[in-house]
């Protein structure tokens, strides 16, 4: 019996070990990766819904939004989510401070979002385009603004994973929260790789 015991113990250790190769960082941040993507799904469908009825507005609305802007936060993403993956490969090598040094790089370069966000709208507001405007202004204020919410909780986690990093709290063995945050950053990013042409780009 206790035999039996046993050897269900490496049996029981190696299915988590299967599990966590399988999905980075926890389930609970899938949890909510998953309801982040089934939120903007449904905004997505709202966005082809309207463009489908109102087709000139929507022809035209790329000219009313600031290209500058849009291409902007696109770098920004994209430099951000890579600083995150460096400082994830550098913990996994066992080089903390490595590791902090990217995620500070990471979070200097994602707080130019909500600057960048926030000197567009004033450009907008300056130049017609705002929330009472047409169903491309309303559909467009909607969708990024509820990024921009996503965006500030990202860096706020971004915040207090540099603070466990910077006390010691992974390790090359134990960095399973780094790579759930890390998850939600890409997540993130990957919806605003989806917003970016269809405001800013596509006619």
């Amino acid at each position: 019996m206790e035999q039996a015991e046993t050897s269900d113990k490496p049996a029981s250790r190696d299915v988590d070990m299967v599990a966590s190769q399988r999905i980075p960082g926890n389930r609970a941040i899938w949890v909510g990766i998953f309801a982040e993507l089934v939120e903007f799904t449904l905004m997505f469908l709202v966005y082809f819904i309207a463009r489908v009825n109102h087709p000139q507005v929507f022809h035209a609305g790329p000219e009313k939004l600031s290209l500058l802007a849009g291409t902007a936060n696109t770098a920004v993403m994209l430099t951000s989510s890579y600083f995150v993956a460096r400082a994830v490969l550098a913990m996994r090598k066992d080089h903390p401070d490595i590791s902090l040094h990217w995620l500070i790089a990471a979070f200097i370069t994602a707080i130019a979002y909500p600057i960048v966000k926030t000197l567009e709208i004033r450009w907008n507001l300056d130049h017609g385009v705002s929330g009472d405007g047409d169903v491309f202004q309303m559909t467009y204020y909607y969708l990024t603004f509820n990024h921009l919410v996503h965006v500030s909780w990202g860096l706020l986690g971004m915040l207090w994973i540099m603070l466990r990093t910077g006390f010691g709290g992974y390790s090359a063995q134990d960095h399973h929260g780094m790579i759930a945050f890390a998850s939600y950053w890409h997540a993130t990013d990957l919806i605003w790789l989806m917003i970016f042409p269809l405001f800013y780009v596509l006619p």
